[in-house]
């Protein structure tokens, strides 16, 4: 598992699958305004989309994603 976050637009993506391939998500749902899901050809999760990222996780969580993006 991998996460990303942007501070800018205060955004995390959760990687459940890393990297991800262009074109490999096939479905995206929905599960809140500020949550969605992405799923490949077969149903399998592929990562997790967090907007409003700093209400929603923990500032330790954020603050490392930063570090590994960088």
């Amino acid at each position: 598992m991998k996460i990303q976050y942007d501070r800018k637009v205060d955004a995390a993506y959760i990687y459940v699958q890393f990297p991800i391939k262009h074109g490999e998500v096939k479905k995206t749902v929905s599960i809140t305004d500020d949550i969605a899901i992405d799923f490949d050809a077969q149903g399998k999760l592929l990562g997790v989309e967090v907007l409003d990222a700093s209400k929603l996780l923990k500032k330790e969580l954020l603050k490392a994603a930063e570090l590994m993006s960088a």
